[in-house]
């Protein structure tokens, strides 16, 4: 499995299992009748990577109290999380086919009361990086030395709260968060330069006093490149990653498109089309 492709990073090997992910989350979305495929779709690799090359997590024991902590601020793309966990090992894969059915554990919004290995439940948007801090802070004042992830979206960040939290954060030197921005220019409107522009992007987080970094969100290596070096940034300044990524990534029927951030999937024949229509092949489901 992909544990075994870490031990030799393979990008051949990388990108086929960023392809069945791709396939198990749309079907997931699709059987469910609806949800928020292009904003899930946008962030596999950078979910890939963190779990599998990044973060220091413990499947058999989601609690662990030295583990990476990560808030998923834009909640709703809760499905790459799911499958992300299950295929690390945090849940069996069999219940990724219940995605938002009826007395499902897996809602269609991330929740930590019924799902090992999610530190926050989310849906709320605006309020992860708020959260992350306070996990940050407690983590700098008991002397732990693990990293607090969030990751938030673009249009997450017309929220003001968003900002609060960039004053608060490098106030208390929280050099143990590692904020990603999910920055995919799309919100459910439209594109976020129409809706409400958010450029200079990297120039804002720079005046709140955090550490910026920029990459390509579906290239393995800047993404881990990136990473590691938010990670060894200890400077008093919390880290913010903006990774260009393209929403609804390899699924050419709402790729790069507004339609893609929560999809209705009425019949069969919808469902079917998303599948076929996923660039990177046909995977045997886990359910």
């Amino acid at each position: 499995m992909f544990q075994e492709i870490l031990r030799e990073f393979n990008n051949d090997e990388a990108d086929r299992f960023a392809a069945e992910l791709r396939y198990v989350i749309t079907d997931m979305i699709c059987r469910a009748g609806s949800g928020h495929l292009g904003g899930a779709l946008s962030l596999v690799e950078i979910m890939v990577t963190l779990y599998w090359r990044s973060m220091n997590i413990d499947p058999k024991n989601p609690k662990w109290e030295e583990r990476d902590r990560l808030v998923l601020s834009k909640g709703h793309a809760a499905p790459v999380l799911y499958a992300v966990l299950a295929y690390r090992g945090f849940f069996p894969k069999r219940l990724l086919g219940t995605l938002n059915a009826d007395g499902t554990t897996l809602p269609s919004h991330a929740d930590a009361r019924t799902v090992p290995g999610i530190d926050m439940t989310t849906g709320s948007l605006g309020q992860g990086l708020s959260a992350a801090s306070g996990m940050a802070l407690v983590a700098k004042k008991d002397g732990r030395k693990h990293h607090v992830f969030c990751i938030i979206g673009d249009g997450e960040s017309n929220e003001g709260q968003n900002w609060e939290a960039a004053l608060f954060a490098p106030h208390w030197k929280l050099d143990n968060l590692i904020a990603v921005t999910d920055y995919n220019k799309l919100q459910i409107d439209g594109f976020t330069a129409d809706i409400l522009d958010l450029e200079p992007l990297a120039d804002k987080w720079k005046a709140f006093g955090w550490n910026v970094l920029e990459m390509y969100g579906h290239c393995w290596e800047d993404i881990y490149e990136t990473i590691i070096r938010a990670k060894v940034l200890k400077n008093g300044k919390p880290a913010m990653i903006i990774a260009h990524t393209v929403k609804a990534k390899d699924c050419p029927l709402i790729e790069n498109q507004a339609g893609s951030h929560n999809i209705k999937i009425p019949d069969q024949k919808t469902h079917d089309q998303y599948l076929t229509s996923l660039t990177g092949g046909v995977f045997p489901l886990p359910y």
